[in-house]
């Protein structure tokens, strides 16, 4: 195991925690935590890892009533337990879009019509939807290490899958194995924001939520990158596909198992110390205090997280829409070109990795949710117009520019959604709040990329991106009224 390191327990206050007491609620000031503590006591570590005592008079205000002071300190061990995760969720995005990008290539192997390759792009947004509840509930009753484990363990498992799958008629297989990694996607998305809130300190927070979730985008941009160069269309040879197949299952089933392991070795439920007062508070609370359905009930009764609920699903689910179509768009203006569509979802994606670093970074530093998710969405909205109406004209070049502004708007919206969600329904669980938006945003994209795909099919990609259009535009209006 990883050791948070001698010199964390050696010096500071005293690591004994106060009695569990009823607390009331705190108020939010700084989004994830109340107060002053950014300025007081949550100042971020110093280069050894180690986090500032916090004033006495400030960490006794934090406490439950009757409760003294209380030692918080940065692990060391938050940024390995950050980075495995993102690595693992990463191989889990892969996979999602590994199809979708090569779908005139899958659909010549299996024999089977585009509609059907679409499927395994949607299958991960069908089975999030019944899932995500029992997956929210075993995050917040059995905890974070377990679930950390069977999002890495099914997602290792669904790569193997894969590997079974190497035969034209075992779309059935394929399928299947998608569906196990479908499953590993619902024990993933939720986990940015709880890791950022239990492992890391009061400036780090949005910063290190924004991280987790670029781990994902990440997968999506390797995945639209990687495939069309292992996997060239090579429809006369279809043995010669199937070994181009092979190589990309079986080295993904590889990496998939090694980050199984490591997540085995470096998840553990909580830090030594809380990282910051707030989390004290809520670690002092008995077990038998929190209500999974009363939660829910008042989430579904805070009217900003239900008008959140339904933009972040538009706006996510044009992006899983736009990603799953991408090279059936591409291919539609500018024949035989699968590798540059790739390198447009390469671009899209990290251009919006990009943007969600950035909109991390201001967020800690401002602190302003509204103002900052409504600027980004009109501005998502404007490139979505762009593209949309340049895709067509015939330079490439100009769908690269396009597609890296579009990117970068809509995709760095998602960590905005995340925090946003935390900030308006604290005190209610993280996980729970994410988990509702990740629900709505499969529904969307549902719903969107089988419209969008008839569209696009009957008419033309203009048109399926014109539907888009239109609904992110009822997306900007119920921002601006959240």
């Amino acid at each position: 195991m990883v050791e948070d390191g001698g010199e964390e327990e050696a010096e500071g206050e005293s690591g004994e925690m106060p009695a569990a007491t009823a607390a009331p609620p705190l108020p939010r000031c700084n989004g994830f935590l109340p107060g002053k503590e950014a300025a007081d006591g949550g100042r971020a570590a110093p280069a050894g890892g180690e986090e500032q005592p916090a004033a006495p008079a400030a960490a006794e205000a934090m406490l439950p009533t009757g409760g003294g002071r209380v030692e918080t300190r940065l692990s060391r061990r938050r940024l390995v337990v950050l980075a495995v995760f993102s690595c693992y969720s990463l191989v889990n995005a892969f996979q999602w879009i590994q199809y979708s990008i090569l779908s005139n290539v899958f659909s010549v192997f299996y024999g089977v019509s585009f509609t059907q390759i679409d499927w395994l792009s949607m299958v991960y947004m069908v089975a999030y939807v019944p899932l995500i509840l029992p997956a929210t509930w075993l995050l917040d009753a059995r905890g974070l290490r377990l679930t950390a484990l069977l999002g890495s363990g099914l997602n290792a498992l669904g790569a193997w899958l894969k590997c079974g799958s190497l035969a034209p008629q075992r779309y059935p297989l394929t399928l299947a194995a998608q569906t196990v990694c479908a499953i590993a996607q619902v024990f993933i998305l939720g986990l940015p924001s709880r890791i950022a809130s239990v492992w890391f300190g009061p400036t780090e927070v949005s910063t290190a939520c924004a991280v987790a979730v670029l781990g994902n985008q990440l997968g999506t941009a390797i995945g639209f990158l990687l495939p069309p160069v292992l996997v060239p269309n090579t429809p006369n040879d279809i043995d010669l596909m199937a070994h181009n197949i092979s190589i990309m299952f079986y080295g993904t089933a590889i990496v998939s198992t090694l980050l199984f392991f490591l997540t085995g070795v470096v998840f553990e439920e909580k830090p030594k110390y809380p990282p910051s007062h707030s989390q004290a508070v809520l670690q002092t609370k008995p077990p038998e205090d929190y209500s999974y359905k009363q939660s829910i009930t008042n989430l579904f009764k805070n009217t900003p997280f239900i008008l959140l609920l339904i933009s972040y699903g538009i706006m996510t689910g044009t992006f899983y829409s736009v990603s799953t179509l991408l090279n059936q768009m591409i291919v539609t203006h500018y024949e035989g070109e699968e590798v540059n569509a790739g390198r447009i979802g390469l671009t899209l994606v990290v251009a919006g990795m990009v943007g969600s670093i950035i909109c991390g970074l201001w967020l800690d530093y401002t602190k302003t949710y509204k103002q900052t998710t409504l600027i980004v969405y009109i501005l998502s909205f404007i490139g979505m117009l762009v593209f949309t109406f340049t895709l067509d004209l015939g330079y490439l070049i100009v769908v690269f520019v396009t597609g890296g502004v579009l990117g970068f708007f809509m995709t760095g919206y998602l960590p905005l959604g995340f925090e946003f969600a935390v900030e308006i329904t604290y005190p209610e669980s993280e996980g729970t709040s994410s988990g509702l938006l990740n629900a709505s945003a499969q529904i969307f994209g549902i719903l969107f990329t089988l419209v969008q795909g008839k569209l696009t099919t009957d008419y033309s990609p203009r048109a399926g991106n014109l539907f888009l259009c239109a609904w992110i535009f009822v997306g900007i209006i119920l921002t601006g009224t959240s």
